[in-house]
């Protein structure tokens, strides 16, 4: 009697080279995505110092909905901190440094320091993704006086 005959259904197996062909493999992108730097300055290490603003007004000027996405975006983004992820009774909740909340000039926004990128490459992609995907407005944030 098989493994079919008694109901017991059977997964796929799966390979350390997947199950795509290399050779049938592409690229995510076929051009770069409009948020990417220059080779030359992708190819270096990230500046901690610069943040870019994502506002919560598309690029049209209607207010991006739902009122809480800031938060929402910051919270999924909260586990990526300096320290690594850190588990048990002396973890808190609380955003990560490299992507906070704010509201600038009754806006809501979300800060997203470049940091990220050198943290985990995929959540900075998120970030971006999420802003161009939804048609937000993000600008280079200017440095305040220290």
């Amino acid at each position: 009697m098989g493994a079919l005959d008694s109901g017991i259904r059977v997964a796929a197996l799966q390979h350390i080279d997947g199950t795509i062909p290399a050779s049938e493999r592409r690229p995510l992108w076929t051009d770069l995505p409009l948020w990417l730097p220059p080779v030359a300055t992708r190819m270096s290490t990230p500046s901690p110092n610069r943040e870019f603003v994502i506002q919560g007004i598309t690029r049209e000027g209607a207010t991006f909905r739902p009122s809480d996405w800031a938060e929402r975006l910051a919270g999924a983004m909260s586990c990526f901190r300096p320290e690594g992820v850190k588990g048990g009774i002396g973890s808190f909740i609380g955003y990560s440094p490299y992507c906070v909340p704010r509201v600038i000039d009754g806006v809501k926004c979300v800060i997203v320091n470049d940091a990220l990128r050198g943290v985990e490459p995929m959540a900075w992609d998120f970030v971006m993704n999420f802003a161009r995907d939804n048609q937000l407005r993000v600008a280079e944030a200017t440095p305040g006086p220290k």
